[in-house]
This record gives C-alpha cells, sequence and structure tokens, in this order.
C-alpha cells in the first residue's frame, strides 16, 4: 500500500514538485543571504581589533545583530515573521513567504562564516599590501578574496546545506517543499514510508552539494598552490598593485 501511495504521489508530479521548491528555496535563499551576509562578514573582519580598520562600537553592535538572529531557532523564526512576510508579499504562506524568513536566518550564518574565512589570510600579506599602498577596496578585493577563496568555497557548501536543512523544516508552516510532503503526505496520515524517502532525496542533495563543493575547493587550492610556488617578487607584487591603483 506504502508503494502505491508513493507511486501515485509521483505520478501526479507531487515528489518532483516538492524536489524543484526545495532547490529553488534554497538556491535564491542562498544567493540573498550571500549578497548579505558576505558585506557583513567582511565589516565584521575589518572593524575587529586586528581588522584592517578596528571599531568596537560598529564591530560590537553588528556582531549583537548578527548573534541576535543567529541564536533564534529557525522554526520559531519563520512563526514570528509571518506578519513581516505578509506585509512584505501580500501573503503568509508559500516559497515567496518563507524564502524571506530563510534569508533572515541564514545571512548571519553566512556573515560569521565569511568572517571566520578572513580571519584565516596570512596577516603578512595584508600588511604587505598595505605598506605599498594599496586601497581598502584593493586590500578586500586583490589580498582577501583571493587568499580566503577555499575556505569561502567550502563554507559555501556548509551554508547551502545548513539551508537546505531550513526549507525542510519550512514546510511545517505551509512552504512547500520536501519538508511540506513528509510532514502532509507522510506524517499526517501516518504513512513513514513518505518520510523516509524525502529524508533519502535530502541526503542525495546534501551529497552532491558537497561532493561538487569539496572537488571545487581542492582545485581552487591546488591552483593557488601551483601559483604560489611560481617566483613572485617583492617587486611584482608591488608592480601589481601599482598596475590596480
Amino acid at each position: 500500500m506504502a508503494t502505491e501511495y508513493f507511486v501515485k504521489l509521483w505520478d501526479n508530479n507531487i515528489i518532483q514538485l516538492g524536489i524543484w521548491q526545495t532547490v529553488y528555496m534554497t538556491a535564491l535563499t542562498t544567493i540573498f543571504a550571500y549578497l548579505i551576509g558576505l558585506p557583513l562578514g567582511v565589516i565584521l573582519w575589518a572593524t575587529d581589533k586586528d581588522g584592517l580598520h578596528p571599531n568596537k562600537g560598529v564591530n560590537t553592535v553588528l556582531g549583537f545583530i548578527v548573534n541576535f538572529f543567529r541564536s533564534i531557532p529557525a522554526v520559531i523564526l519563520m512563526v514570528a515573521m509571518i506578519p513581516a512576510a505578509k506585509l512584505l508579499l501580500g501573503t503568509s504562506t508559500g516559497n515567496g513567504a518563507v524564502i524571506v524568513t530563510l534569508i533572515i536566518a541564514a545571512a548571519p550564518y553566512v556573515a560569521r562564516m565569511v568572517e571566520s574565512a578572513a580571519k584565516e589570510v596570512d596577516a603578512g600579506v595584508i600588511e604587505a599590501a598595505q605598506s605599498m599602498g594599496a586601497s581598502t577596496f584593493q586590500i578586500i578585493w586583490k589580498v582577501y578574496l583571493p587568499e580566503a577563496k577555499p575556505s569561502l568555497v567550502l563554507g559555501g557548501a556548509i551554508s547551502i546545506v545548513t539551508i537546505l536543512g531550513y526549507t525542510a523544516i519550512a514546510g511545517t508552516v505551509g512552504a512547500g517543499g520536501l519538508g511540506d510532503i513528509a510532514v502532509r503526505y507522510g506524517h499526517q496520515r501516518g504513512i513513514t514510508s513518505v518520510m523516509w524517502v524525502t529524508v533519502v532525496i535530502l541526503i542525495v542533495l546534501v551529497q552532491i552539494v558537497q561532493s561538487f563543493f569539496s572537488w571545487l575547493t581542492k582545485k581552487i587550492d591546488k591552483r593557488q598552490r601551483t601559483d604560489q610556488s611560481a617566483d613572485f617578487t617583492p617587486l611584482q607584487f608591488l608592480a601589481h598593485f601599482t598596475h590596480t591603483k
């Protein structure tokens, strides 16, 4: 009976729609979470006591805001943000409404991940760029981002997997996706096999994301090591920054 029920869901494109909605919510949330979280993370790093422009006030306030939203469980935040989603989008259900909450939940996480990646960059490289007259923008764009790229890419995999988990939770508040299928067609009807199928699909999606980003990180890291092994004299380093001014 369970097999026939699953086949019925598949034939009616319910499973396929759930997969598409999950991928759609994850992709859109990731894009906007990085558009917000990346600059926030850079600011947190730059205003830290050991950063480019230490500013205790800005760092403390921004850090508090980030920590505040990170400390709220995703499901509670989703319920709490229903009025805001309805005000902004005119509806409190569906993919669009929940994506707003997912972005708010994911952006602080991305910000802290970016900050951590920035702190892994060798301070000597930053100091060398500063001593050669590089501007703040040049240091961030030409030094920080390239040097932190492997950590940022690997952190991107962790962020996407986390957001993927958020989308499953979002199914409990009417967001659609695999979480909604697990709850509505599995749990509420007592058909546990449907829940396990959605779990397996989520595991497959996580493995695909993790495998791709692990491969990409190794490729980027290997390329960086190859580039760093080449002769790169201080004069060439200075010429690089002089040329980009």
